[in-house]
């Protein structure tokens, strides 16, 4: 069945990719009043998210940030479809180059990095757009899908235009492999681990496990930590901006590393809270209790 609807999809996504922006984003207005108004795709875990989260908000400004939300997700859809096709000369438009110069630092000294950043933006279309900057080789890590021919599109889509993936589960085998290359790995570091093996700390005026990888994997190659941002300016465009996070991992004490990253990911959702992933269940685990002696 999962083969079936992957081939009655494959053509129509393709011809969609092919749409002028402009088209996409009429077809983005469409999906918003039926995933949103509609369907109320997830409507309770956002609202639920975003309450807790800004719990000094009225309802209506939570209203007002959940409405965006719905808005830039089905923006978010229509413009990875659209890197199934895009050029590197369209790809370079939708983005605005902030400052690059840690990254060409480290390139410079033939540095490989950790590049550690969230689904805040559009990430697939922030990849395609690293891909054309004159620094390190992209590497992106991903959760292979169930549906194996939709996970073959995806990771063609995400290397079409010279980047490389690494599945979760193999990354630091990945790294070590490619050692003698000038890479940049990217860590989505915002999904949900785990409770017994992730560090808890307070994340959006919540307990939040957060995943360690990022730290560990840092720590054993001392590579330097650079944060990534895609911020929305307006609708199609995007500021990418890369700032030094660490540079020497090893020398930070235990949870150092995962603390500021995920305090300095939080800065960005709270500036731009409309472009992060409300919908997935971020909390839908508890702090375990501590024992009792």
């Amino acid at each position: 069945m999962n083969t079936i609807i992957f081939y009655l999809a494959l053509p129509f996504l393709y011809l969609l990719s092919y749409l002028p922006f402009k088209a996409l984003y009429l077809l983005s207005d469409l999906l918003y009043v039926l995933v949103y108004k509609v369907f109320a795709y997830r409507k309770k875990v956002v609202t639920m998210n975003l309450k807790k989260s800004f719990p000094e908000k009225s309802t209506k400004e939570i209203e007002r940030i959940r409405s965006d939300f719905y808005s830039y997700l089905c923006d978010f859809i229509v413009e990875t479809i659209k890197t199934i096709s895009i050029t590197p000369d369209a790809v370079k438009k939708r983005f605005k180059c902030g400052d690059i110069s840690i990254l060409e630092h480290y390139y410079k000294q033939k540095q490989s990095v950790i590049i550690v950043m969230g689904h805040l933006g559009n990430w697939e279309l922030g990849g395609a757009y690293f891909s054309q900057l004159p620094v390190h080789k992209l590497y992106v890590i991903y959760h292979p899908l169930k549906n194996k021919h939709f996970d073959k599109l995806f990771n063609w889509t995400r290397t079409r235009l010279g980047n490389e993936t690494y599945p979760m589960k193999s990354t630091f085998r990945g790294m070590i492999k490619n050692r003698n290359k000038l890479t940049a790995t990217v860590f989505v570091a915002d999904q949900t681990p785990a409770p017994g093996s992730a560090h808890w700390m307070s994340f959006l005026n919540q307990d939040t496990a957060v995943f360690k990888g990022t730290e560990v994997i840092a720590r054993k190659l001392d590579y330097p930590i650079i944060y990534v941002s895609m911020i929305r300016i307006k609708r199609g465009q995007y500021a990418f901006h890369s700032e030094l996070l660490v540079g020497h991992p090893q020398e930070l004490s235990e949870n150092e590393v995962t603390e500021l990253h995920t305090k300095r990911l939080e800065q960005d959702i709270l500036n731009h809270p409309e472009t992060w992933l409300w919908s997935h269940r971020r909390w839908k685990h508890k702090k375990p209790e501590k024992p009792v002696n």
